[in-house]
C-alpha cells in the first residue's frame, strides 16, 4: 500500500510504500494527489519512501508508475527517492534521466534531508 506523509513540508506531496504495492495503490493515492497538485498549477515537488517496510511491486503496480510518470512528464519539479534497497537505487539511476524535473536519491536515514531538498528552488 501506499501511505501519505502527512509531516512534509507545505509544498511536497509525500509517500512512503508498504507491503507490496498493486496497481489500485497508485490508482486511489499517487495518483489522486499527483493530480490535485498538478491542477494547483505548480510543479510536483514528490518525495517517495521505500524503506524497509516496502516488499516490492506487483507487475501492473510498475505499469502504473511508468505510465504515471511519462504522463505528467513537464509537471515534474523535485523529487526525492528515499530508499536503501539496491534494485529501486538501480532503477532510479538507469532511468532517472527520462525525468523532465529534479530526481535525486537519498538513503532512508536522510529523509529530513529529501524532504528539505524537495522543497527548494
Amino acid at each position: 500500500m501506499i501511505e501519505m506523509i502527512e509531516d512534509a513540508p507545505a509544498n511536497v506531496i509525500a509517500f512512503k510504500a508498504v507491503g507490496e504495492l498493486e496497481a489500485h495503490d497508485y490508482r486511489t493515492v499517487l495518483k489522486p494527489a499527483i493530480d490535485s497538485a498538478i491542477d494547483s498549477g505548480e510543479k510536483v515537488r514528490c518525495v517517495y519512501v521505500m524503506g524497509p517496510e516496502f516488499a516490492g511491486c506487483s507487475a501492473g503496480a510498475a505499469w502504473e508508475d511508468a505510465e504515471m510518470g511519462m504522463a505528467h512528464m513537464t509537471s515534474w519539479h523535485r523529487c526525492a527517492v528515499v530508499t536503501d534497497t539496491e534494485w529501486v537505487r538501480h532503477l532510479v539511476k538507469a532511468f532517472g534521466w527520462m525525468m523532465v524535473g529534479h530526481l535525486k536519491l537519498f538513503s532512508v536515514a536522510e529523509l529530513p534531508a529529501a524532504m528539505s531538498w524537495a522543497s527548494e528552488g
